[in-house]
């Protein structure tokens, strides 16, 4: 008798260039809407010494961004640029009308503190969600700008066939522009959430007991398919360079092979969260514009006698 072999179902991997296409068409229809009232955003990108380094961040950002009908503007700086000149840069396209977004590309030189240039950019100018009072916001569940990248990890978990009301998640990662932001996004959500970090004791002990595993630390492979309980949705925020036989090769903080022959859902590396974070880029881009027509109006109104 020949036995007949049932293949295991393999994870079902969540497109993240479809979601964002069908959020940047939702953003191309309100910058249309912006356009008419006068109001087009426009986003200007600042990089500071390695250009290399971002160039493929700027690239993608501003090939979105004329997709959807965004003006963007990028800006580079020698190395040797001082936080105290990049400050007035920053005071600059604050105060300048025709600026509706800001965005500090990533990494910068050792001698300017990322968190200040961040804190430079105005709240209303923060497409970002990087701002300390955009991050702040989420406490209180108030989501007008906020980062992009945790953002972008909780849309792509809504679009699954999950009730996010009472599920566990264990969220791997508590950085503050990602990992954080996540909890208190899903919390908001109504969401039972579990953050694990590096003093954590058992990592899995927490993950096999997640309907949902969000990880964003920055370790290849840390991640593997016996950490995930079956079923379970695994959304990887992770991008790492690895060298492999055939060439280097962009990876996410989860072993994808062992992960999808137990995962429910799982995001690629590279085609997942990304592409999705980039679409929230622009959507805080028009909500930004918006924030900023409201206080422009606001300032010219009458006050009541």
């Amino acid at each position: 008798m020949v036995e007949t072999l049932i293949p295991a179902r393999r994870a079902a991997a969540i497109d993240g260039r479809s979601i964002a296409a069908r959020m940047r068409a939702a953003v191309a229809a309100e910058v249309a809407a912006l356009a008419d009232a006068g109001w087009a955003p426009r986003l200007v990108s600042i990089s500071v010494g390695d250009q290399a380094a971002s160039e493929i961040y700027v690239r993608n950002q501003a090939r979105a961004a004329a997709a959807a009908g965004v003006g963007f503007e990028a800006r580079h700086y020698p190395a040797g640029t001082t936080l105290e000149q990049l400050a007035d840069v920053l005071d600059g396209l604050n105060a300048d009308p025709r600026v509706n977004g800001i965005i500090i590309q990533r990494p910068l030189p050792a001698h300017i503190p990322v968190k200040a240039l961040q804190r430079a950019v105005h709240p209303l100018k923060d497409v970002e969600g990087m701002h300390p009072a955009s991050i702040g916001n989420i406490v209180y569940n108030d989501l007008a700008l906020g980062p992009c990248t945790a953002v972008a990890a909780v849309e792509i978990l809504k679009t699954l066939p999950l009730k996010i009301e009472g599920l566990d998640v264990t969220v791997i990662g508590h950085s503050e522009i990602v990992g954080k932001p996540i909890a208190f996004l899903l919390m908001g959500l109504g969401a039972t959430v579990t953050v694990c970090h590096h003093m954590t004791r058992s990592v899995a002990m927490h993950s096999r007991g997640a309907d949902a595993v969000f990880v964003a630390v920055g370790r290849a492979g840390l991640v593997t398919g016996e950490m995930i309980k079956p079923g379970a949705a695994l959304i990887d925020i992770g991008i790492n360079r690895i060298e492999t036989p055939g060439g280097a090769r962009t990876v996410g903080d989860a072993d994808f092979d062992s992960c999808a022959e137990v995962a429910g859902w799982i995001t690629p590396v590279p085609g997942g969260v990304g592409p999705v974070t980039v679409a929230v880029l622009l959507k805080n881009a028009t909500l930004a514009t918006r924030l900023q027509m409201a206080q422009t109006r606001d300032s010219f109104a009458t006050p009541e006698s």
